[in-house]
């Protein structure tokens, strides 16, 4: 029987054990370029047995938030390698969540003060983080976009590409492609945002279109083994929504099952929220998702995520119902959670008002078990 503590090899990467801090926005990167705050903040972080970076662009077009990291730029490149040395000097591995957000953005993040771009010209309900001219940060409706035309998603997808092998050269362990919580690879998944009427839009094969084009060129640039994907079939987060997320979901793994991936990361639930959210009639059958993913084929990791404690993640794994599980806010305010799960000791509480923007505070200030002793 597997515990939580046991080290694992998913894909082409071997890990420590099986606990992974998931990926968590924190807005310290200012020009998409990540400092040495940023190298500190993860490599405090090591002992997980995987890290998985905060959502990271992989274009200028892709950026959706201030003072975000970027995978396009040299400065951005020569950043990030400092965070990977640094990981690897701790004995931690670390891969990059690649991020487009499509729709979830602003005009003025976008290049030329342009529109954001999605599968459709709708716009969603939803909020991005921008930083005002005396350096404050506040909140602010996300801008209309408008429809991707039929010529310019190659050009994305090489985007995607470019960025992977960028990665890899940064000191990477691998890359998570982020299809999940409504950016522009869940815009186009689901009806709520795709109202296309082209190869990309109308039933599920067409819509899934896009994820399988970005999976292709990612695991033919770096290998399958050195790519993961997150999902999140139900979450209403940035304005998501299809009324028959099971089958649409179900495809999606179907198809993610003839490529050995490292690893499938699922949110559970709405994320950040309640875990037994459901969008359409039934609630999500998480556990017939896995089953068809493995009946297709599939034999990745299977991570899970969304309010997971140390009861839950120990049963989790121990029963068979995942090999790895990620933790997200608990990693903010505790460098050192893998200890702590396996002490079964106390946890530092996050002080929310530093999760989004700010310097050490709130980010590389929490102390370890024995910094507080």
């Amino acid at each position: 029987m597997s515990t939580l503590f046991d080290p694992i090899k998913i894909g082409d990467i071997e890990l420590a054990n099986r606990i992974v801090m998931a990926p968590l926005t924190r807005n310290r990167s200012p020009k998409a370029v990540p400092g040495p705050l940023v190298a500190t903040y993860y490599a405090q972080r090591a002992t997980a047995g995987l890290l998985i970076t905060e959502a990271t662009a992989i274009s200028h077009q892709g950026q959706g938030y201030a003072d975000v990291p970027g995978l396009y730029t040299r400065e951005a490149l020569d950043g990030w390698k400092k965070v990977t040395d640094g990981v690897h000097k701790a004995g931690g591995k670390i891969v990059v969540q690649m991020w487009h957000v499509g729709r979830i953005s602003h005009t003025s993040l976008q290049p030329d003060g342009g529109k954001p771009v999605s599968a459709s010209a709708i716009q969603a309900k939803s909020k991005t983080y921008l930083i005002n001219d005396d350096g404050t940060g506040t909140f602010a409706e996300t801008s209309e976009p408008r429809a991707l035309e039929l010529s310019e998603i190659p050009g994305i997808i090489e985007d995607y590409r470019k960025a992977a092998r960028a990665s890899i050269d940064a000191g990477f362990d691998g890359v998570e492609i982020h299809a999940a919580n409504g950016y522009l690879i869940d815009q186009f998944l689901r009806s709520g945002s795709n109202v296309r009427t082209d190869a990309y839009g109308g039933p599920i094969e067409n819509r899934a279109r896009f994820l399988f084009e970005v999976v292709d060129a990612i695991t033919k640039e770096i290998g399958e083994g050195r790519t993961g994907i997150r999902i999140s079939p139900v979450t209403p987060a940035n304005d998501a929504s299809d009324p028959d997320a099971q089958a649409l979901f179900t495809y999606v793994v179907e198809g993610l099952a003839t490529y050995k991936l490292a690893y499938i990361h699922i949110i559970e639930g709405a994320t950040g929220g309640p875990r037994d959210f459901q969008q359409g009639d039934k609630p999500f059958d998480y556990k017939a998702l896995c089953a068809a993913y493995e009946k297709a084929g599939g034999d990745a990791a299977w991570m899970v995520n969304n309010g997971y404690d140390r009861a839950l993640a120990i049963e989790a794994v121990e029963k068979g119902r995942a090999d790895l599980v990620a933790f997200g806010k608990p990693f903010i305010s505790n460098p050192d959670l893998v200890q702590r799960l396996k002490d079964d000791a106390p946890l530092n509480a996050p002080d929310q008002r530093t999760f989004y923007g700010g310097g050490a505070k709130g980010y590389t200030d929490y102390p370890t078990l024995d910094e507080a002793a």
